[in-house]
């Protein structure tokens, strides 16, 4: 089987080993001419972004990129980016990198052309109809990394410097015009990077497919996506060089960013204010989570990871299952607890508190309280 196609689900996505070399091609199907390639100071340096601007250059696009971009990406990244688009005249983005490259491109094409304050359009609500759609800049998205799928979503996660809160900003204009998967750009991703970005992917499949909201076409996404982590993520981190592995996590993400529109739940509500406030590495954060907020959920999901796990061939149902996980997180080396991170309990309300009002909560199968909050990070740290 080929694995090299074009989708048009959930946006017009070029999937296959190579295909960066359509970066002008994409570009000149969004209409863009003056592109500016955002991404993360880890990739700027490297061979995979130093191809890509030789490409954008070759087809006369320029080779102008802005990477003064931080893990958590905040306003201040934003600031610094739009100030940069706005000086050199650009008319698009092309995200390149990981989550927060990703994030951060998609919110520099978003802002723009917008006058208001980035936090005016957070998620709440119909507050994205505050936005200028007509400022708003076309994007390409590249991912470099097999996790956050932020390159098939609507909104960004944008931390608050001042209140280490992250905000989920949403506008249906954020989706990228076209993406680029293109697998042997994660070849060089380290082994822990490529465990935790896969276990990011891994959480957005398994909490949506537990959330408890009516999406069929996304619970039936979720399940797939599950079981290409389950097949092909201990291959790509055993062997960073099997292409095959790497394209199918390439696909596991966008399914799991695809499928989180179902809803998220406390694995992501307890991860958010985690890497906020200690800056850890999210889809780590989230692998730490999972068997816990497994356990806090049991009552509510029991029957439907029974499902699960007989449709991925784990024997034993939920315990089975959870099993599973626990084997996963440890072929993988994911620390088994927060404070391997580095994650204290000093901070427990301040977290419990981020995590309740976390918009990912409200997706939880058992209702989040003060006290299941708090107990889950006991349990995690």
């Amino acid at each position: 089987m080929s694995l090299k196609a074009n989708w048009s689900y959930p946006t017009a996505i070029r999937f296959g080993e190579g295909r960066i070399a359509e970066i002008g091609e994409a570009c000149a199907a969004a209409a863009i001419a003056r592109p500016l390639l955002v991404t993360d100071r880890g990739l700027a340096a490297l061979p995979i972004t130093k191809t890509t601007l030789a490409l954008m250059d070759k087809a006369g696009l320029g080779r102008a990129m802005f990477a003064d971009v931080d893990p958590n990406p905040n306003e201040i990244n934003l600031q610094a980016g739009l100030k940069v688009y706005r000086d050199g005249g650009h008319d698009g983005v092309i995200a390149f990198g990981g989550g927060s490259g990703l994030d951060l491109g998609k919110m520099v094409a978003f802002m723009a052309g917008q006058t208001r304050p980035v936090w005016d359009f957070e998620d709440i609500g119909d507050w994205w109809t505050r936005a200028n759609a007509d400022g708003i800049a076309p994007i390409i998205a590249v991912p470099t990394t097999a996790g956050t799928g932020s390159e098939v979503g609507r909104a960004s996660v944008i931390t608050n410097s001042k209140t280490h809160v992250k905000k989920i900003i949403f506008h249906p204009k954020v989706m990228p015009a076209v993406v680029i998967c293109d697998p042997e750009l994660t070849v060089g991703m380290p082994p822990a990077i490529t465990a935790g970005t896969g276990m990011d992917a891994f959480a957005h499949c398994l909490e949506a497919y537990s959330s408890p909201f009516f999406h069929p076409m996304s619970q039936g996404i979720a399940l797939e996506g599950l079981r290409l982590v389950k097949q092909y993520l201990p291959r790509a981190y055993k062997d960073g060089t099997d292409m095959e592995a790497r394209a199918q996590m390439m696909v596991a993400a966008s399914m799991g960013a695809t499928a989180f529109q179902k809803g998220l739940g406390a694995v992501h509500a307890l991860s958010h204010p985690v890497g906020a406030l200690y800056n850890t590495h999210h889809g780590t954060t989230n692998a730490v989570c999972i068997p816990a907020v497994l356990q806090l959920n049991r009552p509510e999901i029991e029957q439907r990871i029974e499902a699960a796990a007989a449709y991925l061939g784990i024997e034993g149902g939920f315990d089975g299952f959870c099993r599973f996980v626990d084997g996963l997180n440890a072929g993988l080396n994911i620390p088994r607890r927060l404070a391997d991170m580095g994650v204290g309990t000093d901070r427990m309300d301040e977290m419990t508190a981020m995590a309740l009002e976390d918009p990912s909560a409200g997706g939880n199968p058992v209702k989040l309280t003060t006290e299941n909050v708090k107990a889950l990070f006991k349990a995690c740290i």
